[in-house]
């Protein structure tokens, strides 16, 4: 079992920046593949961007390519999301999820497929 804990969320101006942490307990000697996802009110959750165990490999949303950086360190069990230039539009609870996979290079694109979830945080972008 693995256990995910975010923190960081808050209200933010428009332009203006956020980390968000993933914290990971339980059975972190596995390796997982970790992902942020989003959920706006009235919209269905929607994932934002994605990392492979090793971190060498990432995906993100077009609609936050440029602006957001997800990264971790293995060492601290954690996991970020760094989040510039936000917009109203960004607002939503944010979701940490991590998938159990063998490949250390692995990242997952759908939702479906990730074992465990945060209770998620809140950001709010103010305009």
């Amino acid at each position: 079992q693995v256990q995910l804990v975010e923190s960081g969320g808050t209200l933010v101006q428009a332009g203006g920046s956020l980390r968000l942490s993933c914290a990971v307990s339980g059975r972190t000697s596995s390796s997982h593949a970790m992902g942020w996802f989003r959920q706006a009110p009235g919209k269905e959750r929607e994932l934002v961007s994605v990392i492979s165990w090793s971190g060498a490999d990432t995906y993100s949303a077009d609609s936050v390519k440029g602006r957001f950086t997800i990264s971790r360190d293995n060492a601290k069990n954690t996991f970020y999301l760094q989040m510039n230039n936000l917009k109203p539009e960004d607002t939503a609870v944010y979701f940490c999820a991590a998938r159990a996979t063998q490949n250390t290079r692995t990242i997952e694109l759908d939702l479906n497929d990730y074992d465990y979830w945060g209770q998620g945080t809140q950001v709010t972008v103010s305009s």
